[in-house]
């Protein structure tokens, strides 16, 4: 920095309110704080939200009363669940399962044309494991009977398949547990399950942690 002739330094000069340098400047710092209340407001949002009252299954028909609104913060999520503002399609039904008090997804409520599985009635007498609960899928075994009073080796016949709903049950002596299955089974699956069921076929149930199809 130069000196005047009397060999002092010179002094800064004060910005003029006129200097559009601080003009910019000013304007960048209410554009970054703006950024910031408008990030902190949309976080901070919350929206009316489906939750599913009670366990929703496959194949159900659904109406309004089947769900409870809550206030949740879904952010980039919003568009994924059901919104309570927009109309059910034509012939509800559930799609995919639901479980009791989850947020409802978008892709679970459909018409009954987006169906791509129905539920079907499994009965087995072994104890199952206890990872085998609704939502989860299981390999379903099906031995025919033979010529002898036997039963032919057991082939898979439903791989995967997602459990719909289960319960316990007894038979009609009261002696013996069972466990009645719904699974949920393809059009193309369902006539040869039907068949082995109709000829009094032996069913047996293994856990799938995989849950192919």
């Amino acid at each position: 920095m130069g000196m005047d002739s009397q060999g002092r330094a010179p002094r800064l000069a004060k910005p003029s309110w006129k200097d559009p340098r601080l003009f910019v400047g000013i304007l960048l710092v209410l554009a970054s704080v703006a950024g910031v209340v408008a990030l902190v407001g949309g976080a901070d949002r919350t929206v009316p939200a489906f939750v599913a009252k009670d366990g929703l299954v496959v194949g159900q028909g659904i109406t309004e009363d089947s769900f409870a609104v809550v206030r949740v913060r879904l952010g980039d999520l919003e568009g994924k669940y059901l919104d309570p503002g927009a109309e059910l399609p034509g012939h509800p039904v559930a799609v995919r399962m639901v479980p009791k008090g989850e947020l409802v997804p978008a892709s679970s409520i459909g018409g009954t044309d987006a169906l791509d599985r129905k539920t079907a009635s499994v009965t087995v007498s072994e104890p199952l494991p206890k990872q085998v609960v609704a939502g989860s899928h299981v390999d379903v075994w099906v031995a025919l009977p033979d010529d002898r009073n036997g039963y032919r080796e057991p082939v898979l016949m439903l791989p995967g398949a997602e459990v719909a709903a289960l319960t316990d049950a007894s038979t009609t002596l009261g002696s013996a547990k069972t466990t009645q299955l719904m699974v949920l089974v393809t059009d193309v699956q369902m006539p040869k399950f039907l068949g082995a069921v109709a000829n009094k076929a032996k069913v047996s149930v293994v856990w799938n942690p995989g849950g192919s199809r």
